[in-house]
């Protein structure tokens, strides 16, 4: 076996999924036995047989993926419960393993395979789709580019057909239950985590944070960024339409008549909201220009 061929070797057994009790698994994909596999290339020790000394890292590889996935969703893994939360992790990452070489990409798709997963929390799933959501919505706020956001002398040659963009930093999410509150409790509650040590073994236990009752009562929110820290806003549902029609390059015109379509309000008032949203947004540099 050379260098390389060794590598590879250690790598496929090293990020080889755990056992659902987070041990080393004892038969490879090829039906041969991992003992036998790690006795090829790594000598025991007085303490330690050679299937162990491999276990060592491949359960510190899980066990810093499954850490780094719950930095970016210390919420689901309050409402979920440590134990519940790791068991998903590593369901999730088995089907959607790191293809980056940077961690932030972990979570990606958590909040989308989490629809297709109700085992988890059967009477609880869609609070916890919203959790998740919203998780993610703020690390997409919180390190998405910002582009130059457009003067006041660039509103003034605006009509019907004049496309403008979002921030890309800037969220916008239809939730079923008010999880931003959720979200701030954990957030305010809980320590910004420690390095995880490349020796640790176990995953640290979760302080367990009192968390508001959640009720089912829909929300619309943006989630954006405001000198380098990272907001909730809340949007009543005019403003949400608009905003998200714009988000999808609709033209203003379109995003208008989108966002009122079956109002029962007056035009003045009708008026005055929209010169309320533009006033707001724009203060705080939501809209940029459109990309060609």
């Amino acid at each position: 076996m050379n260098l390389l061929e060794l590598q590879r070797r250690m790598a496929e057994d090293v990020m080889r999924p755990l056992t659902a009790d987070f041990g080393m698994q004892a038969i490879a994909e090829d039906g041969r036995s991992t003992a036998g596999i790690a006795e090829s290339y790594i000598k025991p020790n007085a303490q330690l047989t050679s299937f162990e000394r491999l276990e060592i890292y491949n359960r510190q590889y899980w066990f810093r993926v499954i850490g780094a996935v719950a930095e970016d969703f210390p919420a689901l893994n309050q409402v979920l419960g440590q134990e519940v939360f790791d068991r998903l992790v590593l369901a999730y990452l088995r089907e959607n393993p790191s293809t980056s070489f940077t961690l932030r990409n972990l979570g990606a798709k958590l909040p989308q395979w989490l629809e297709g997963r109700p085992e988890f929390a059967p009477r609880r799933h869609d609070l916890l789709l919203d959790v998740a959501r919203l998780e993610w919505a703020y690390v997409e706020a919180f390190d998405r580019a910002e582009r130059p956001p457009l003067t006041p002398e660039d509103f003034g040659g605006f009509g019907a057909e004049t496309t403008l963009a979002l921030q890309p930093h800037v969220q916008l999410l239809d939730l079923r239950y008010p999880v931003d509150e959720l979200v701030l409790a954990v957030h305010r509650d809980t320590a910004p985590s420690d390095m995880v040590s490349n020796a640790s073994l176990e995953r640290r236990p979760v302080e367990k944070v009192m968390l508001p009752k959640m009720r089912r009562r829909p929300i619309r929110l943006a989630v954006h960024r405001y000198e380098n820290l990272v907001y909730y806003r809340r949007l009543d549902a005019e403003a949400f339409w608009l905003l998200s029609a714009l988000q999808r390059g609709e033209t203003l015109g379109m995003a208008l008549a989108e966002a009122f379509a079956g109002s029962r309000l007056r035009a003045e008032r009708q008026a005055a909201k929209i010169q309320g949203y533009f006033a707001h947004a724009a203060e705080l540099g939501w809209f940029c220009k459109a990309l060609a």
